[in-house]
């Protein structure tokens, strides 16, 4: 066949529902963010079957990736902090008060704009990216690899795949559990 990764989202985090916070607050709510793990939901029956064609699992140590593998019923090969989101900064103001994910939108997009006090740069952030991707590629020789990883870096591992020449085989989009999996042909 040929080698396969699979780059899957986490499930969805368990998060107290907050009111709104400003830019400064959100340190605090990303912070636990980052803590978090997931929902008491069993994971969905097209991740399950997806997860048990893996030979390698991979996850990052996050709690929110790491409770995602235990819903898979599997245990990690290799945990890694490089697999981890692309942090995402906070601001000092004080206003306006606004929804934590309507913020993390807006700090996302600050941030790919050069504005990452306190956190990992966009470039450095791609070049954890290609460090990732290396290291599913040569994982894949031992099998189909699963990465457990979360939204934003798995996107940036999904471009430096695809220039190394791997090709999108299937996606089920950017929710929780979403999954694309990845193909490189034998030649």
């Amino acid at each position: 066949m040929g080698k396969e990764i699979i780059l899957m989202r986490h499930g969805q985090p368990s998060l107290a529902t907050t009111g709104k916070v400003s830019a400064l607050g959100m340190k605090r709510w990303i912070e636990q963010y980052n803590l978090s793990i997931i929902t008491n939901q069993p994971a969905p029956k097209a991740s399950l079957e997806l997860a048990v064609t893996a030979k390698v699992i991979v996850s990052s140590n996050a709690p929110r990736a790491l409770t995602s593998i235990q819903a898979l019923g599997l245990q990690p090969t290799i945990v890694d902090e490089i697999f981890c989101e692309a942090q995402l900064p906070y601001g000092r103001w004080a206003r306006p008060r606004l929804s934590p994910f309507t913020w993390a939108f807006i700090l996302r997009v600050l941030w790919l704009c050069g504005f990452a006090k306190n956190v990992e740069s966009v470039r450095e952030a791609r070049m954890r990216a290609i460090e990732a991707a290396h290291r599913l590629q040569s994982l894949s020789c031992e099998g189909s690899v699963l990465l457990l990883g979360h939204g934003f870096m798995n996107r940036m591992i999904a471009k430096q795949l695809e220039a190394a020449g791997w090709t999108r085989h299937t996606s089920t989009g950017n929710r929780y559990w979403s999954a694309a999996t990845y193909r490189m042909s034998q030649s």
